[in-house]
């Protein structure tokens, strides 16, 4: 963490000085924002801290309820998720509170006695080791927490503004204002209506729903930019756009339950797959030590049900449970929240407003996010994950649109990547509930579950996203200079050694979620930059040459440090590299002061060779890397005409 630059901290390095909006945020809503934000679940948060990274923008995040999340019913926080803790700065810190996913127990009817179940099968969690970071169980209102406090501490200092209802929105037209082709500057009209006395009650197993507070009367009309609906699966910023919600319900019911029992079985302490002659449980243990869940099956609805079986006690779950555990026994004390649900498998045909019809004629202007746009079942542990993606996603994007770094073009991408992430979602969760509530005699194989849940690990880990080729996702021309970096994947990292201190570091946990672009450059065999070398050469090119991105796209007195983060890797130790002879552009100057940055050139670890265990070319390779920690393009040391048409395609000149 690097915060003395700009003079010295004595207080929490965490809370960076106040910026643009932030150094005068208006408590009270204002009539016309940048960016209006409505609900703050998980990709709200995610896309309001990372806009807090753009002060010049003004966001603004309403909330109906009239606080923070108290019970939030989402849990499962998969290895990707914790990559993206790791950028918002809060991975540590997470981890030690959370209960961490190892091993997966799967216990079948016992051949002996079907009546009685056994442990038949124990797999790990990550049997590759696709990930540094583990898979964790913890609150999602712990997670909220963490972005919120990261949000209010960034320069930006945006906080949600609570207890306010979203009604209506318009999009105005080209032309709406009276001039052909012209629009108002801000397009969308926001309808809202405050609302008190409002709660959080149980809804499905994937997010909380608010209890219905009285609405005062009193509306307040917002006029913003753009609108990022993230108000759940009864989205109403989804109804507004018209966007429809494809899918059907499985007609399978499931009773879930946080809970504090004594029970003497064997596993409570371990995630298990549970299949017995009287149903199934899928067991999550919970942080703490003491809680845990279970969703426990509660068989086939009839289609004329009409949601009679939501009407299921607590009482009726809890024998359930029960029965599938024998020969064991649960003896529950006490039960913080619980629910009923019917899996439902649903994603909406479009994630912002404009019709399918005429995508590429108009900006898209409203953009839906998380349950709003995609629904399933809670077992894979999907929902958050996935739904923090999508804000992360269209929230760098429109930081980028807004400060003027990229073309409003960039907006539609965001349907672009997210919707056939979502459809994959859908279709793996599909077959995962049917597994799980399928009992084992009816499998064409008994060990069906547990080779599912191995084979199929990574994508639920989050880390079988592949964009396709766009303004932001290059072509895959020269993948094999980096094999381990696939264009369009997440950027996984790898140790490396710092040269200026010997300190063992990884190398993408430095890639924080400040918006800034990554170019690595990753060395030939050359170490001094006096050295006739690929490297040398290029960095010459980036550092001076008229068409280097540095050169197009950083305004003029500004830093290329605030748009670029440049960094190199030596295939060499780091006791090999002298620090003032690698080139000065990985050596900027930064902050007021103009100190120099020792912290942006890395020597090999011996032990762990990024060149070998990414397959990187010994001829030296440039990779580049999204604000979102996804690769964008690979590229040879001497293919610098490609990176600068690249750039020219992802932002615009300064």
């Amino acid at each position: 963490m690097q915060f003395h630059h700009h003079g010295y901290v004595s207080g929490d390095p965490r809370i960076e000085p106040a910026a643009g909006i932030g150094l005068d945020r208006p408590e009270e809503l204002p009539d016309e924002v940048d960016v209006l934000i409505v609900g703050s679940g998980p990709a709200g948060m995610v896309a309001a801290a990372q806009l807090a990274q753009f002060p010049g923008v003004s966001t603004r995040i309403v909330e109906r309820r009239g606080g923070r999340l108290a019970i939030g019913q989402a849990d499962g926080i998969q290895a990707r998720s914790v990559e993206t803790f790791q950028a918002f700065g809060f991975a540590e810190r997470i981890i030690a509170e959370a209960y961490r996913i190892t091993e997966m127990a799967f216990w079948k009817p016992d051949p002996e006695n079907r009546a009685n179940i056994h442990r038949a099968a124990v797999t790990p969690d990550d049997p590759t080791g696709i990930s540094e970071f583990p898979h964790l169980i913890v609150n999602q209102a712990r997670v909220l927490d963490y972005f919120a406090e990261y949000a209010h501490n960034s320069p930006g200092r945006v906080v949600p503004d609570y207890g306010w209802e979203f009604v209506a929105l318009e999009v105005a037209q080209p032309g709406a204002d009276g001039e052909p082709g012209s629009l108002p500057e801000y397009p969308v009209t926001v309808t809202l209506e405050r609302a008190t006395g409002v709660g959080v009650g149980a809804g499905d197993a994937s997010h909380a729903v608010a209890l219905d507070g009285e609405l005062t009367g009193e509306r307040r009309i917002v006029r913003a930019k753009y609108v990022i609906g993230a108000d759940g699966a009864r989205s109403k910023v989804r109804e507004a756009i018209g966007a429809q919600h494809v899918g059907a319900q499985s007609f399978h019911a499931w009773g879930v339950m946080d809970t504090l029992a004594v029970t003497d079985f064997p596993d409570i302490r371990t995630k298990c797959s549970i299949q017995s002659e009287a149903g199934n449980i899928l067991l999550i243990p919970r942080e703490g030590g003491q809680l845990f869940r279970m969703y426990v099956d509660l068989g086939e609805v009839a289609a004329d049900d009409h949601g009679a079986v939501r009407q299921t006690t607590l009482e009726q779950v809890i024998a359930k449970a029960n029965d599938i555990l024998h020969p064991y026994s649960l003896d529950v004390r006490n039960v913080p929240w619980h629910s009923v649900y019917e899996v439902g498998h649903r994603v909406t045909d479009r994630f912002d407003d404009v019709p399918l019809d005429e995508q590429g004629t108009r900006t898209p202007r409203v953009f839906i996010t998380g349950d709003a746009c995609h629904t399933h079942s809670a077992k894979a542990g999907q929902g958050m994950n996935v739904s923090m993606q999508d804000g992360w996603n269209i929230g760098w994007k429109l930081g980028h649109v807004l400060d003027g770094r990229a073309d409003a073009a960039l907006l539609e991408t965001y349907h672009a990547e997210r919707h056939v992430v979502a459809k994959e979602l859908i279709d793996f969760d599909r077959e995962w509930s049917k597994l799980m509530a399928t009992k084992p005699e009816d499998l064409g194989d008994p060990a069906e579950l547990e080779d599912f849940y191995v084979r199929t690990f990574e994508f639920p880990a989050g880390f079988m996203t592949q964009y396709e080729p766009s303004m932001i996702v290059g072509s895959q021309q020269h993948q094999e200079l980096a094999t381990g970096f696939p264009v369009g994947k997440r950027f996984k990292s790898a140790p490396v050694s710092r040269v200026c201190d010997g300190n063992p570091v990884h190398l993408g946990h430095h890639h924080r979620a400040d918006g800034r672009w990554r170019i690595y450059a990753f060395a030939d065999g050359a170490i001094s930059r006096a050295d006739d070398s690929a490297l040398a050469s290029w960095a010459n090119w980036l550092a001076e040459a008229s068409d280097s991105p540095l050169a197009v796209h950083v305004p003029d007195g500004g830093s290329f440090d605030d748009v670029f983060d440049v960094k190199v890797v030596y295939q060499q130790p780091h006791g090999a590299v002298d620090l003032m002879q690698a080139p000065a552009v990985f050596r900027p100057a930064t902050g007021p002061f103009g100190l120099t940055d020792y912290e942006k050139v890395y020597g090999a670890d011996p032990e762990h060779d990024i060149f070998e265990e990414r397959g990187l070319s010994r001829d030296g390779v440039v990779v580049v890397v999204r604000p979102d920690h996804y690769v964008a393009q690979v590229l040879p040391l001497s293919a610098t005409a490609e990176l600068a048409e690249f750039f020219k395609g992802a932002l615009l000149a300064r």
